[in-house]
């Protein structure tokens, strides 16, 4: 039988839609629709770097353009909403998915403990024990807070190159003892889960089947259509192998269908999977606002370069570990997203210091024409970044755009 097609704009934007990236940038936004945005996208990846803004930011910025970080920053420390711990990477997740995280804590535990046999001499089960003991006495507790009063690093060798205390904090946080109560100068500031996580949620108990159905349905709906590979690695909860049993059992039963995407042109179609609900949207796919926005080099729709450059043609790299002079573009370059294709990409930073918004470099994808039109927009959405991260002017470096 021959497996339908999707064509591939509607394609992108079933995914983009899934992303949050079809929605009003300029709608009124408030904690509980920042909360609501966050749940329907799954997660949002936080990272140090702070070119211009750090990445959760950017993420939720580019999604609504009032967000201010004052509502994440609610939602995480104060109503306890959101938990920070790890998917691909580290994240901020919703509360109310903390009880399928219960599975990876305890592999993770496994894991981590096998690593430390192997790769460490000695017994850590003492310092592991006495880091857990002094947060249960002393509350909230930062790594530099096990740093002696001459600030040398405790004797003993961690993961990393951390020292043991530190090495104990992630290892009591990646197995759930402990959880991030906050953030300062965004290092972490560890607590007892049970003080941090509300009990609803640490109390709640999935079955393994209900945990696995629940991470493969919910990978399925936020990307809009899926392999059993790109299934597993959303969350990074289930395995492969599990995920593709997942995938063969609703198919036998018509929960999924199997369809064939329409690539970039010059590339077959791919077979993947999505759901009778999902295809039902492409008879009037979602269209995305056309104006120009900036994404993060972390934005969820970038994090599988292969499938991003499958779908829109787009080759990103981030060249942030690349030695300067074999960089093709900047050590932190942003895509530039306009409707539903990515038409360049753009080098700036937030100067701090002096209050500039500094824009180095702006690169078009080929065939993307330079216009009066195109270049109106790009300085709206660098005024709104401007606004957004409280520079007070936007610099051009001379002859920026190539």
């Amino acid at each position: 039988m021959t497996l339908p097609i999707i064509p591939n704009a509607a394609a992108r934007r079933l995914f983009l839609s899934s992303q949050g990236l079809c929605r009003a940038p300029n709608r009124k936004l408030d904690a509980a629709g920042l909360l609501e945005l966050i749940e329907s996208i799954g997660f949002v990846q936080l990272d140090s770097i702070q070119t211009v803004e750090r990445a959760h930011h950017m993420i939720l910025f580019a999604r609504n353009q009032t967000y201010r970080h004052k509502l994440l920053t609610r939602l995480h420390e104060r109503e306890a909403a959101l938990f920070e711990n790890w998917t691909h990477d580290a994240s901020i997740i919703p509360s109310r998915f903390y009880p399928y995280w219960q599975k990876r804590f305890a592999r993770e535990r496994r894991r981590l403990r096998e690593s430390w046999q192997k790769t460490r001499r000695g017994d850590h089960r003492e310092i592991l024990q006495a880091v857990l003991e002094r947060v249960r006495d002393e509350g909230p507790l930062m790594a530099r807070d096990f740093e002696d009063e001459s600030g040398r690093k405790k004797a003993g060798d961690g993961w990393w190159d951390w020292h043991p205390a530190k090495t104990a904090l992630e290892y009591h946080w990646r197995t759930g003892t402990l959880a991030v109560a906050r953030r300062e100068g965004f290092q972490k500031v560890y607590d007892l889960s049970e003080r941090v996580i509300p009990a609803r949620h640490r109390e709640d108990a999935p079955s393994a089947a209900e945990a696995l159905d629940w991470a493969c349905r919910g990978a399925l709906q936020r990307l809009g259509f899926a392999s059993s590979g790109e299934i597993a690695g959303f969350w990074g909860l289930v395995t492969a192998a599990e995920a593709a049993a997942w995938c063969a059992e609703r198919l036998g039963k018509g929960e999924l269908l199997e369809v064939r995407v329409e690539q970039q042109a010059g590339t077959k179609p791919r077979a993947t999977y999505t759901t009778p609900a999902l295809l039902e949207r492409l008879d009037e796919p979602p269209e995305p606002p056309g104006r120009l926005r900036t994404l993060s080099p972390f934005d969820p729709v970038l994090r599988d370069r292969a499938r991003c450059e499958r779908l829109f043609g787009f080759d990103y790299r981030i060249e942030v570990f690349v030695p300067e002079a074999k960089r093709r573009y900047g050590y932190y370059v942003f895509p530039l997203l306009e409707g539903d294709r990515f038409v360049g990409r753009i080098d700036m930073k937030h100067e701090r210091a002096s209050g500039r918004l500094a824009v180095k470099g702006l690169w078009l994808e080929p065939k993307v024409r330079w216009s009066k039109g195109r270049a109106a927009a790009l300085e709206s959405e660098l005024e709104r970044v401007r606004r957004f991260t409280g520079a007070e002017r936007i610099v051009y470096a001379d002859g920026y755009r190539r």
